[in-house]
């Protein structure tokens, strides 16, 4: 039987109350994943456990890798079960690894089988699992609607098509999927295809076309209802001047290359640009930084992007945040920003700074988010609340996200509401805070909910 129980990583009977009476029955509101749209859409049956478990989730293939599995077992060419089985058997040892918690969890949740995921129990599960997707016809759809979510926020490049959007508004979902507006294939200047990705826009012979065509788009994204983008940087770099960027853009336009600095300029002008242009629309950006990307050129040759090659960058960027927020701040162009940061030892800088710049346009104005990509694990969440509260407002945050490309994601939310909980009950139970535990449960609503509906103007 599963090693999951009722009170997991609940300590108290305070945290159990807590839990139970006021986060567990909360709404899911996932502002910020990599689901695939088309799928939602589509929302056809999946063929296997494989298939909505494994496929395409390179958190569980980066696992794999530490454990010295074959590559051809984890995104090669052995068959479903075969990859299934090797993924047990890994995880079956993987002790403290967030995944250990997490598939354990969604087996219970998603497939009612409480078998210890191990390599001894892989047949048994894999069986079990076939015949419930077989039996109860588990579609995308499905999945989300048992999750308890309400709003999902995809993310999507720049030049996307919409149309999927505007279909699956007229399906009869309980759950709303929206595009946030993603520039980062337009703003990567370096990348081998960008000049491709920039024509998707049409004919952009400057950056002031480019600007212009941007802007249409993000017209066309609120039209579909967008209310945030999307801004992913490993480091945030210095604003640069308009004429600057063109420089470097007309190059590029022309089939140059260009430098890691020119690339680094490039980037800085248009981290200003899009700001501003977020703050027009009032659009709030999710501020994505601290992750050094595409690090084994090998397997990025040979599998692309998003595969599980990524790691925690050390750029410290904080003075070239605060010159950004300040700069916009003044020219009254700095929109509601989530800050994630995937280095856990810039949470402090990172903490103080976005107090520097809160306002009563809304509650939490610059947020730092929750513990993200590496960091949303046990350790990273209580780190996160520890250094959250020590320097900030825990009643305006926004809580969590699953930043995950899988459909059984979503209990991750529920990981971190139990740490929330435990969180606050052991306080209470040291006589830190008040004890008042309907005022405690409200203000876990706000965090597990209704402060990111409000922040993100959803109804």
């Amino acid at each position: 039987m599963s090693y999951i129980k009722e009170n997991f990583l609940l300590e108290t009977k305070t945290a159990e109350r807590l839990y139970n009476d006021y986060a567990k029955g909360m709404p899911i509101f996932d502002y910020h994943c990599h689901l695939p749209e088309k799928q939602i859409l589509a929302n056809k049956p999946f063929n296997d456990i494989f298939e909505v478990w494994l496929g395409g989730d390179h958190y569980k293939w980066r696992l794999m890798r530490n454990y010295g599995v074959d590559e051809g077992l984890i995104t090669g060419k052995a068959d479903n079960k075969q990859k299934f089985i090797a993924y047990c058997k890994t995880l079956g040892t993987a002790f403290g690894n967030p995944l250990y918690h997490w598939s354990q969890v969604e087996l219970k949740e998603y497939f009612n089988c409480e078998l210890e995921i191990n390599e001894e129990n892989a047949e048994l599960i894999w069986d079990w699992c076939n015949e419930y997707i077989r039996l109860n016809n588990v579609t995308p759809q499905r999945l989300i609607e048992q999750s308890n979510v309400t709003h999902i926020f995809t993310t999507n490049e720049v030049f996307d098509d919409l149309s999927t959007f505007e279909e699956i508004a007229k399906k009869d979902y309980k759950f709303k999927v929206i595009p946030a507006f993603r520039a980062d294939k337009i703003m990567n200047i370096e990348a081998d295809g960008y000049n491709g990705f920039v024509d998707k826009l049409g004919e952009v012979k400057s950056l002031a076309e480019l600007e212009e065509k941007i802007e249409e788009r993000l017209q066309a994204f609120i039209k579909v209802g967008t209310t945030a983008a999307d801004v992913a940087l490993q480091a945030v770099y210095p604003i640069y001047t308009n004429e600057q960027a063109s420089e470097i853009f007309a190059k590029r336009r022309e089939g140059g290359s260009v430098s890691i600095k020119e690339s680094e300029i490039f980037k800085g002008y248009l981290t200003y640009f899009l700001f501003k242009l977020y703050a027009k629309y009032g659009i709030a950006t999710e501020l994505h930084i601290g992750a050094m990307r595409n690090n084994n050129a090998k397997m990025l040759a040979k599998l692309g992007l998003d595969t599980g090659f990524d790691s925690i960058a050390e750029d410290n960027s904080i003075s070239n945040m605060s010159r950004l927020f300040d700069r916009l701040n003044s020219e009254d162009s700095l929109p509601k920003t989530i800050v994630f940061n995937l280095n856990p030892k810039m949470n402090s800088e990172i903490m103080t700074l976005i107090g520097c710049f809160q306002s009563s346009e809304a509650r939490g104005k610059i947020q730092y988010g929750p513990a993200w990509w590496f960091l949303d694990n046990k350790v990273g969440m209580e780190k996160h609340l520890d250094d959250l509260t020590a320097t900030g407002h825990i009643g305006a945050f926004v809580g969590m996200l699953t930043d995950s490309r899988s459909f059984l994601s979503y209990p991750r939310h529920h990981y971190f509401r139990r740490i929330l909980c435990n969180f606050f009950g052991s306080m209470m139970e040291k006589g830190e805070m008040t004890a008042d535990e309907k005022l405690v449960g409200e203000v876990i609503k706000d965090i597990c909910y209704r402060n990111s509906i409000s922040y993100l103007n959803m109804k």
